[in-house]
């Protein structure tokens, strides 16, 4: 595999005690470390890192830093727990790199934290971009884009059909924007979440695409299933993602 000159950092693994997220109470969230995606903080709304909700499950947390985005890494699901970017009319302007293809495991990770190529062969699932290809401004972004850290096993013609148009759609929109828009994507597990490989990479059952105009301090979400049969319904509000996700990504901006 190509050797890629990018910054990387990797979170200690976090110890979190177990607590039960309801519908409806404000959830709990478990702390980061202070050092976490300190070498890429302009990718978070006034340099917060949001925090993912006390879990036992959220035990191998890792942060990575990319050139365009950057993951926070659950070990348990071999999938991120979301994948934030910052876009804006120049970064999209320069986002017409040829698309390479290379899916790769990552290196940075632990085998026994990351997803490998294998697990998605002949699974049914294609490897969905959480910040896509499309978005990647040079081409070493682009080439860093196909790392399975950035991906979840994704209904095929979910990935192909509805979520393609809510990537162009938020493409176009950040294109038009007056400055800055924030970007959380990620899957959503339930227990009835299945999962592909012999690395046991967990299937989401929701996705989630949360955008944030920094100007303007507009927000919404997309909420989809992870479906052949989903199609692109009505974003549903900041509070209502929060409430779904356990996880406050814009604290003090609503």
């Amino acid at each position: 595999m190509a050797r890629f000159c990018w910054r990387v950092t990797a979170a200690a693994a976090l110890s979190v005690a177990a607590a039960a997220v309801s519908a409806k109470p404000s959830p709990s969230f478990a702390p980061l470390p202070s050092k976490a995606f300190a070498d890429c903080p302009t990718f978070f709304v006034a340099g917060h890192v949001p925090a993912p909700p006390s879990a036992s499950h959220l035990n191998k947390l890792r942060a990575l830093c990319y050139d365009a985005f950057a993951v926070l890494h659950n070990g348990e699901s071999k999938t991120p727990v979301y994948v934030v970017q910052r876009l804006n009319r120049a970064l999209v302007d320069d986002a017409d790199e040829k698309r390479t293809n290379k899916f790769f495991a990552d290196a940075r990770l632990p085998r026994s934290e990351r997803a490998e190529l294998g697990d998605y062969k002949r699974s049914g699932y294609s490897r969905g971009h959480m910040a896509p290809a499309g978005d990647m401004p040079t081409a070493q972004a682009m080439a860093q884009s196909f790392s399975l850290a950035n991906m979840v096993p994704q209904a095929m013609k979910h990935n192909s059909g509805p979520w393609a148009r809510i990537e162009q759609d938020t493409r176009r929109y950040a294109q038009r924007a007056q400055g800055d828009v924030f970007i959380f994507t990620g899957p959503v597990f339930t227990a009835s979440s299945s999962a592909i490989g012999d690395g046991q990479v967990r299937v989401p059952t929701y996705l989630y695409k949360l955008v944030y105009d920094a100007t303007t301090r507009k927000s919404w979400a997309y909420w989809q299933a992870n479906d052949d049969a989903e199609r692109v319904s009505k974003p549903i509000s900041y509070q209502e993602l929060v409430q779904r996700t356990g996880i406050d990504f814009l604290p003090g901006t609503h």
